[in-house]
């Protein structure tokens, strides 16, 4: 059904004025940008009191801060899948952080918003982090590539982490051809492919769709002495952090800065994200917020979240209507003009209500399930203000009101049966209808299928 779905889309384009060469012109640009285990409290912009962020106060300033952006996954996978398709991960197949020997990829039946936007006209473009095959399956043909899976024109890309860390990294593959050892730190050589692709090579009459992931601050760790100098009265550990999101932060700055000098920045929607939370071991902050990266608890999936669209989000404007990564990609059909795919789920919704100031109705729960057994924090949901939050077994229950509630201190599980049974009925509901519609047979083939409402193995 894909492949009719995404020929509809193109013959629509070329045969109506849905994609006329002016109107098109007119359409929005789209550019997301993600850091790779970036916190909650990581940044100046969200109230950290030593690191310094200049470039993501600037977007703040000129756009929306949001205060409940979350990834929608607590590892970095499965919330990068759900950007793309905006289905929750279990749903579209990237239910578990992609590593080792495995079958489980994004699938070529998954639709993406770059492939749908590149049906219509506009010019695709990927550069930083992949991490949406497992590594054997990276850069082999019989796989699906970010070209010919995801619809991008010309990427490059690393499967996981830069490698040997981020300072001169050797695993950059660019659209399907080794680029051997870079000089630099990783974030300011993807800012600057994108910058190269933006001026020299796309076609500046045609719109586009840009995805900048960068690495930081992803171990293995390695920052500028420029950046980490900017903390001397830091322990190393944290110097080399805190400017490890200096580094990244003065990658998205050359990013914003080109959009500026090309004359595209009032006509480009621009998100920047996190695709889960932090590691406190290495210097992470959650901003106080319970849990980091691989919990379910808001410090694990409540992450920086900012929106730029000059002339439709309200500049320095802030927002705490609940937002999802998922969301990402029913924002971008809905500002385009492309009908949702009738053929699947689609668990994300349109932010556009949200950048006025009204809320949004969703057919599915914001749902967060983290592979990763044997923990008490692994699966959540979350309802207005209330959140569930169950263990892998999904057999033991914590129920918090998040909105008074943002450190999730106070269980109110045994003070309120009728209200955690309510939640936990959904809940179940939600999973049941979730793993139905996911590819069973990959989590059969590694004897770890999730039940209904049973346990994981892993």
């Amino acid at each position: 059904m894909k492949n009719l779905y995404t020929f509809l889309i193109t013959v629509m384009a070329t045969s109506s004025a849905f994609g006329a060469a002016d109107q098109l012109a007119d359409r929005p640009n789209i550019v997301v940008v993600l850091a790779d285990d970036m916190g909650w409290g990581d940044s100046g912009t969200y109230g950290h009191k030593v690191t310094q962020t200049p470039s993501m106060d600037e977007l703040a300033s000129e756009g929306m801060k949001f205060t409940q952006g979350y990834s929608a996954c607590g590892v970095c996978s499965p919330s990068r899948a759900a950007i793309l398709t905006g289905r929750t991960p279990y749903r579209n197949g990237v239910w578990r952080h992609l590593s080792g020997v495995h079958q489980a990829h994004l699938r070529a039946s998954e639709i993406t918003y770059p492939e749908l936007l590149k049906g219509i006209g506009y010019q695709t473009c990927h550069v930083g982090k992949w991490h949406l095959l497992s590594r054997q399956q990276f850069d082999d043909p019989k796989f699906p590539q970010p070209g010919e899976q995801a619809g991008y024109d010309y990427w490059m890309a690393t499967h996981n982490n830069a490698d040997p860390s981020h300072k001169n990294p050797m695993n950059f593959i660019r659209n399907g051809e080794p680029v051997g050892e870079m000089i630099g730190y990783s974030a300011p050589l993807v800012a600057d492919e994108a910058i190269h692709w933006l001026k020299e090579v796309r076609d500046p009459a045609k719109p586009f769709v840009l995805s900048v992931w960068f690495h930081e601050p992803h171990k293995p760790i390695a920052t500028d002495i420029k950046f980490s100098g900017l903390y001397p009265e830091q322990s190393k550990r944290d110097s080399t952090y805190f400017g490890n999101i200096t580094q990244m932060d003065f990658a998205l700055g050359k990013v914003m800065e080109a959009l500026d000098e090309v004359g595209v920045s009032d006509n480009t929607l621009v998100i920047f994200s996190s695709d889960n939370g932090p590691i406190h071991g290495m210097g992470g902050s959650s901003g106080g917020l319970r849990g980091g990266k691989r919990s379910d608890f808001e410090g694990g999936i409540c992450v920086p979240f900012l929106v730029r669209w000059p002339g439709h989000v309200s500049a320095g404007s802030v927002s705490d209507i609940p937002v999802v990564g998922t969301d990402i990609f029913s924002t971008v059909l809905d500002i385009t003009g492309i009908p949702q795919p009738a053929d699947r789920t689609i668990d994300g919704v349109s932010m556009l209500p949200v950048f006025k100031g009204q809320e949004v109705k969703r057919k599915t729960p914001l749902f967060w399930r983290t592979h990763v057994s044997g923990a008490d924090n692994r699966v959540a949901m979350r309802v207005d203000d209330w959140k569930i939050v169950a263990n892998d077994a999904l057999t033991k229950f914590m129920l918090f009101n998040v909105q008074k509630d943002r450190e999730e201190k106070n269980d109110l599980a045994s003070k309120m049966p009728e209200k955690t049974e309510e939640m936990k009925k959904l809940l179940l509901a939600t999973w049941a209808d979730i793993v139905e519609e996911g590819p069973n047979e990959w989590w059969e083939a590694e004897n770890q299928k999730p039940s209904k409402g049973g346990t994981l193995s892993y």
